[in-house]
């Protein structure tokens, strides 16, 4: 018996939608049951990523860090990071990477001297909702595109260190001081540093960062490697598969038929065994989705 010599069977989201309102009862009909459908699967991949890791959104990156500059910015869909080092470079080959202790708010709040050189052993990740806020603040006087202190007319709503975007472009300061940003690293995030005119609007950017801490000294050249879990891509009309590998079709369907048994009234009465079975296939799909190398653990030995 001949095989179909292929394996690449993947639904697009109109064919998700039709199963999900299928196994509700119903026919998929009008555009609005696709737009609702489309609607509870955004949620449902953000219900995913609260219940842990998926594997499929871990990616690596790194961040050049730059000499007495204590905040950087992560990229707006991470969600959290899993793991990071320093890595320090010596030649064009040869690199070393060093453990960096992630610290809690708390404790880095209680650092005296959050400006101190040296190289980074801590850091505080700020898990912000990387939106932008407008705000009535203006420049009180033009800035080039290299100047590091920036003149607003108020600092009422502004963090004591932050990030601000002015006419696109990211900026991170340090302090404020008689209504001047301090210390700002400017073009962040992968934005262009350029002049900004007197009278510019600034917007207060939410992002995630991290902290380092001590500050980098000018004597290595430091790069903080992590990876992080990002968020699943949005479901959209324009996009021809879902951001999921093939193996989490059952339990995204599953669990979008769970989420529009709440809105069909053919499915009311089913709705708790709709859950059972979405249950029953996320932990078979998280199960699957999970580190499978070798755990070994060490005593450590202490002598007197």
């Amino acid at each position: 018996m001949t095989t179909s010599g292929s394996a690449v069977f993947n639904l697009p989201f109109n064919e998700i939608a039709e199963e999900a309102y299928e196994r509700c009862g119903v026919e998929m009909r009008t555009g609005y049951q696709l737009r609702t459908a489309r609607r509870s699967m955004n949620l449902l991949t953000i219900e995913w990523a609260n219940r842990g890791i998926n594997l499929w959104t871990i990616q690596q990156g790194e961040i050049p860090l730059v000499t007495g500059q204590v905040s950087y910015p992560l990229p707006d869909d991470t969600i959290d990071l899993l793991d990071h080092v320093i890595r320090t470079y010596e030649g064009t080959n040869n690199q070393q990477d060093i453990n960096i202790t992630r610290i809690s708010e708390t404790m880095y709040s209680t650092i005296p001297n959050k400006l101190a050189q040296g190289r980074p052993i801590q850091v505080w990740i700020n898990r912000q909702t990387a939106q932008t806020n407008p705000t009535t603040i203006q420049l009180s006087s033009a800035i080039t595109a290299t100047a590091t202190s920036i003149a607003v007319t108020s600092s009422v709503g502004l963090a004591s260190a932050g990030m601000v975007i002015i006419n696109g472009e990211q900026i991170y300061y340090n302090n404020i001081e008689n209504n001047v940003l301090n210390l700002c690293a400017r073009g962040q995030n992968g934005t262009t540093a350029a002049a900004q005119a007197a009278g510019s609007f600034i917007s207060v950017y939410n992002n995630n960062s991290i902290n380092v801490w001590p500050t980098p000294d000018g004597g290595t050249q430091y790069t903080f490697v992590y990876w992080r879990l990002r968020r699943i891509q949005d479901t959209t009309s324009g996009a021809p598969n879902e951001d999921i590998p093939f193996r989490a079709l059952p339990a995204l369907i599953s669990g979008l038929t769970f989420y529009l048994s709440g809105k069909v009234p053919e499915a009311f009465a089913r709705s708790a065994e709709l859950k059972a079975q979405y249950e029953e296939q996320f932990n078979m799909m998280a199960g699957e989705d999970r580190e499978k190398a070798s755990l070994r653990l060490a005593p450590r030995q202490m002598f007197w």
